[in-house]
């Protein structure tokens, strides 16, 4: 069992800020995920709570993904709120789980890790 994100390489985020969205991301998707899919987040917790993070090199691109498998896992889109290095309303990361590592894995695999 895993969470999956897909960060935007293309805003230029520094490392703290990219750090602070995929948190952002973490947290949203856990507070999904414990009313949409409760025993997924159970098992994942049992299992260690893993979370890969991979990149995506646009907008267009993590849209893409999100609306191919949003319905197919519990899934989140961050929007920042734009106090520092980018515009208020800017997607900057997508989650998606917590599932099964070979369903996420098919779905995401052949993404690079960030």
């Amino acid at each position: 069992m895993k969470m999956v994100f897909l960060v935007r390489t293309d805003l230029g985020m520094g490392k703290g800020k990219t750090a602070a969205q995929v948190a952002h991301a973490a947290v949203e998707l856990y507070k999904k995920a414990l009313h949409k899919c409760p025993d997924k987040l159970r098992k994942w917790e049992e299992e260690g709570a893993k979370k890969v993070v991979l990149k995506v090199s646009s907008e267009a691109e993590l849209m893409e993904y999100f609306k191919k498998h949003a319905s197919d896992f519990c899934s989140v889109l961050i929007r920042d709120a734009g106090h520092t290095q980018i515009p208020p309303g800017t997607i900057t990361v997508a989650g998606f789980g917590p599932d099964e590592d070979e369903k996420l894995d098919r779905a995401f695999g052949h993404l690079k890790l960030l």
